[in-house]
């Protein structure tokens, strides 16, 4: 069922792209969804698995710092950073989402807030000691990836951390349509925005032995 969402979104992605919207589908995904998560593929309506492994692996306390959910969705992994501290912003391009994560967790002390990555206000940039991302950035059309690993790489500190869950590129694959994985040399802008890699792990999905990830930790420089 899910192969069958994840080919539907990506009609309706290339529809949006076809036209020059490479966002505007987003929106739309969610409003069709009429309140069903399900109807996203990427909404499991519970916190990433590998951002918690990596959080309880690595005994993360937020002590009160500031961190930042990229394309956050119905709102779980900004919850889960939230409960390990940290004072957490979370944007998502979709009013949408954003309305039902603030319905969801009605009581959050998360800043919710609706954003463009490609116009983000000042107020954001390098603002966040911890800045998570994960499948935004393959969402997004392999032509502008340069653009968007500047914006993600613009959120974050001097001296701040940057986790990256994405969707890994695999020698000899092909790929005509969403997601776009992520490949090593793409990657390597970060190196060139002045972040060093501390960790890099690549793995097959637990859930979906199809799908090849990668999780990748950035410190800035």
């Amino acid at each position: 069922m899910q192969h069958q969402e994840i080919s539907s979104t990506g009609q309706l992605a290339n529809e949006y792209i076809a036209k020059g919207d490479i966002t505007g589908w987003f929106e739309e995904l969610y409003e069709r969804s009429e309140g069903n998560a399900s109807a996203i593929p990427w909404a499991g309506e519970k916190p990433n698995p590998y951002l918690v492994e990596w959080l309880e692996s690595h005994r993360v306390s937020g002590n009160g710092k500031k961190a930042l959910v990229i394309g956050c969705g119905l709102g779980d992994d900004a919850e889960a950073l939230a409960g390990r501290g940290y004072k957490v912003t979370a944007f998502d391009i979709s009013p949408t989402a954003i309305a039902w994560a603030k319905k969801r967790f009605a009581s959050s002390d998360v800043e919710y807030r609706v954003e463009d990555l490609f116009k983000l206000p000042q107020n954001l940039k390098g603002a966040f000691d911890f800045v998570f991302e994960s499948y935004t950035i393959q969402a997004l059309p392999r032509s502008v990836r340069s653009e968007v690993i500047e914006a993600v790489a613009s959120v974050v500190a001097p001296g701040g951390s940057l986790l990256l869950v994405c969707r890994g590129w695999r020698d000899g694959q092909t790929e005509d349509n969403l997601p776009w994985a992520l490949k090593k040399e793409e990657l390597a802008h970060f190196g060139d925005l002045g972040f060093s890699q501390e960790t890099f792990e690549e793995f097959w999905d637990r859930e979906d032995p199809d799908r090849y990830r990668y999780r990748i930790l950035y410190r800035k420089a």
